[in-house]
């Protein structure tokens, strides 16, 4: 295995790097997957209820933000590219919400589709808001409905990538395991990126096997592990399992994210490569940072970036996130300046 493990190769400069950053605006990707509407509401601990141990909060202010695979869209958006959103959302209030979120972010609504029969997704986190301290999520409550797309919604999908598809450099399926991504949704979407030019990236969250093909495939370490059927608890696990999550998938890139142990790539030509997390001195919410790091790495692959420098790209985009509250943005000038200092 030592011919494949390449940890010893000298990562990117800084400067390289740096350099880089300008080639992830004017990229055109197509983001389907499940949106969601992440509702914050903010309150302050006052007393203990007397009907349950539990603290009472008087609401001090509610947030709602893009989340799900609304999330991948903005980051796209905030670096300088253009976002083109697919899925599904309610004919209620949430659904408003939503359009007009994606329309202050500057995302694309061309695919949305309102549903008449399913509610838009909500989650909702109840948070305790005691200044200085940093918020404490207390609970979460989800709004949302899983049951199977009707033939109708299915085909309002289909028609959708049909349309925009060839007007893409890229598709980011970003899978939030809500039902939208099924497999003859799947299927089409590597058909029409085939013939058309478009590079076919994956963030999975589960259903690894309906991606084959993919020209990148991302997911997490606790995901490869269900997806191989095997654990993945060492450094010399990984080499491996990637090779045959690779295989098993035919993909052509296989990135897996490790948090506090970085990240692990096999599939360009130096063959299997470790990046160690770039070190965060406060971590404040992970939340969206795959998100993140998938937006960023479609933007490199899709504008010819050498697969290593993209995962480094990425890996210090999610590095920024992190130490913000919520679902985050990176900049081309936040991004350029992380990676020089």
């Amino acid at each position: 295995m030592d011919s494949l493990s390449r940890d010893e190769l000298s990562p990117p400069s800084a400067a390289a790097l740096a350099a880089l950053v300008p080639r992830l605006a004017g990229r055109r990707v197509l983001v389907i997957g499940d949106l969601t509407l992440d509702e914050y509401l903010y309150g302050r601990a006052t007393r203990l209820s007397r009907e349950a141990p539990i603290p009472v909060l008087e609401l001090l202010r509610r947030e709602v933000i893009l989340g799900g695979a609304a999330n991948p869209a903005r980051n796209i958006v905030a670096l300088g590219s253009v976002a083109t959103q697919v899925g599904l959302i309610g004919d209620d209030a949430e659904g408003d919400q939503v359009l007009a979120l994606c329309s202050a972010a500057g995302i694309d609504t061309a695919g949305l589709i309102r549903a008449p029969d399913r509610p838009t997704t909500r989650k909702t986190r109840i948070m305790a808001d005691e200044a200085p301290r940093l918020p404490q999520h207390v609970a979460r409550l989800d709004r949302l409905d899983r049951a199977p797309l009707s033939a109708h919604e299915e085909t309002a999908v289909l028609a959708a990538l049909q349309t925009l598809v060839p007007r893409h450099d890229a598709v980011l399926c970003s899978d939030y395991q809500l039902g939208l991504l099924t497999p003859p949704v799947v299927d089409t979407v590597q058909r029409l990126c085939r013939a058309h030019g478009a590079l076919f990236c994956v963030d999975a969250q589960g259903n690894s096997h309906y991606y084959r093909g993919a020209d990148l495939f991302r997911c997490n370490n606790r995901e490869a592990e269900a997806a191989l059927a095997r654990p993945l608890q060492h450094e010399a696990d990984f080499p491996a399992g990637l090779a045959r999550l690779q295989a098993a998938l035919d993909a052509r890139l296989v990135i897996v994210t490790r948090g506090p142990q970085g990240l692990s790539l096999l599939g360009d030509t130096r063959g299997y490569t470790h990046i160690p997390a770039l070190q965060v001195s406060e971590v404040y919410d992970t939340t969206g940072a795959g998100d993140t790091f998938v937006a960023v790495a479609t933007l490199a692959l899709s504008a010819g970036i050498d697969p290593l420098a993209a995962a480094h790209l990425a890996n210090a985009a999610a590095a920024l996130v992190v130490r913000r509250f919520g679902n985050a943005v990176v900049t081309p000038a936040e991004l350029a300046a992380a990676i020089s200092q």
